[in-house]
């Protein structure tokens, strides 16, 4: 959620950015906090024949069936096993509810947009580099802005919700 600051005037100038900071193979990522509907402890997930590599499964989240995607997979990272540190974010894209597996959430912070610039070519080129929205700096740190809404491709989004929908993703 972006937020402008008023001037004493009355006019906007600068825009804050409300993120969820995750750890993701030892990186941080913020994730715009209006994209997160909430953050659990990872309970029993139940897999899927013939899903993605990215699905690890669904859980049942208050009569909810919520696809689970492990975000090292969908990122191409190498996989790191989970700890009592590792949390779901449960996040909406569009109208897919899904949990996103992460190492660590970390805190909820602000960001103002004039310490947000675009991500590097180099990152950019790369095929995870549409995921990010930005780099954000915060005194020492560096924060990856993920785009939540370009994680997946339409047709993956179809297949996410098809599993959430009936409980599974065809072949």
């Amino acid at each position: 959620m972006t937020k402008s600051v008023l001037n004493k005037d009355g006019s906007s100038s600068i825009e804050l950015l409300q993120l969820v900071i995750c750890q993701l193979y030892n990186e941080e990522f913020g994730i715009e906090i209006s994209k997160v509907k909430e953050i659990i402890r990872i309970p029993d997930i139940t897999k899927i024949p013939h899903a993605p590599v990215y699905v690890k499964g669904i859980i049942n989240l208050r009569s909810s069936i919520i696809p689970i995607i492990d975000l090292s997979a969908k990122f191409g990272l190498a996989h790191e096993k989970m700890s009592t540190d590792s949390r779901i974010v449960v996040v909406e894209i569009g109208e897919l509810v899904a949990g996103m597996i992460v190492d660590a959430v970390s805190e909820v912070l602000r960001i103002s947009s004039e310490n947000i610039e675009s991500a590097p070519e180099v990152i950019v080129s790369q095929i995870t580099g549409r995921y990010i929205q930005g780099v954000g700096k915060i005194d020492e740190r560096l924060l990856i802005l993920l785009d939540i809404d370009k994680i997946f491709t339409d047709e993956q989004k179809v297949q996410i919700g098809r599993l959430e929908n009936a409980g599974y993703v065809p072949a």
